[in-house]
């Protein structure tokens, strides 16, 4: 299916205050992350490329050693394994993240919360 709405994509919580709905190509990861006011990306890294774009609430974000004070518009680009964190100073944000190649944790832990439902069945 090539079309999506991100507003109606299943979200799961990726950290406190921080729900994302992805979809998953071949080559990339879409995260469509919403993010209350004072919730806080903890500092990290990954192997995959990730870009994103600020689409609204204004963040502090951090790459590496730089640091900036984004407002909707704003994009940024974090090469693979280069530390980077961030909160929200004015929320809620929302931030569209790009990944390449694709995040498998993110695949993975989607599939799972996705699948789990009130007719779920556990053994």
């Amino acid at each position: 299916m090539p079309f999506f709405a991100s507003e109606k994509l299943p979200k799961m919580q990726l950290f406190p205050g921080a729900l994302s709905g992805i979809v998953a190509g071949e080559n990339l990861l879409l995260s469509f992350l919403e993010m209350e006011e004072g919730s806080e990306v903890p500092a990290h890294s990954h192997p995959h490329e990730q870009a994103g774009i600020l689409l609204s609430g204004k963040m502090r974000f951090r790459i590496g050693s730089e640091e900036c004070l984004m407002e909707a518009g704003d994009a940024f680009i974090v090469p693979p394994d280069v530390v980077h964190s961030g909160n929200v100073v004015e929320g809620p944000a929302r931030v569209l993240d790009i990944f390449a190649p694709p995040r498998e944790d993110y695949i993975d832990r989607y599939n799972k919360y996705t699948s789990t439902s009130v007719q779920t069945l556990w053994e």
